[in-house]
């Protein structure tokens, strides 16, 4: 048996999701050099604290409580809540991506996600969820894209003038 053919337009919406992801691990990884500054610790120590704590849920509350930390400069803090809310909000995004199975019609049918999550309901649970990717879709991946690339800026930023361990 041979392997189905890739319809068009498959592999462009995978360049796409590859693309969503570089940019969030880059953006994800400047977290360190915020821990690194709130925790008033080196970078080499604020990546260990990075690496053990295994979700961007975990990272980003331990900067939110470091960020409110008593005697914390009040703008400083605004900023980081602010970015850390913006990047939660582009994780629903990216894990959508992240965490489903990818199919396509071989007969030429647009591609769709499968979720790979179960969502509980009161006397059943639903699973595979579907959704065509679409150009509504893949505008919403490139408009997270940029969103991604503006909090990059706006973190790097932050990490030159409070003068955080770069």
């Amino acid at each position: 048996m041979t392997p189905p053919e890739v319809p068009p337009g498959f592999d462009a919406i995978m360049l796409q999701i590859g693309r969503l992801n570089y940019s969030w691990t880059n953006t994800e990884s400047l977290l360190i050099h915020l821990i690194a500054g709130l925790a008033g610790t080196s970078k080499d120590t604020a990546v260990i604290i990075f690496l053990t704590l295994n979700t961007t849920r975990a990272r980003i509350d331990l900067i939110e409580r470091l960020s409110k930390m008593p005697g914390r400069d009040r703008a400083e803090r605004q900023r980081i809540l602010d970015v850390t809310r913006k990047m939660l909000g582009l994780s629903g995004l990216r894990n959508r991506y992240n965490h489903c199975i990818y199919s396509f019609d071989p007969d030429g049918g647009a591609p769709r996600t499968i979720q790979m999550r179960i969502a509980d309901r009161r006397d059943a649970i639903k699973v595979g969820q579907t959704e065509l990717l679409d150009d509504d879709v893949r505008a919403q991946i490139d408009g997270a894209i940029a969103q991604l690339h503006q909090l990059n800026a706006e973190i790097w930023a932050m990490i030159i003038e409070r003068g955080y361990p770069a």
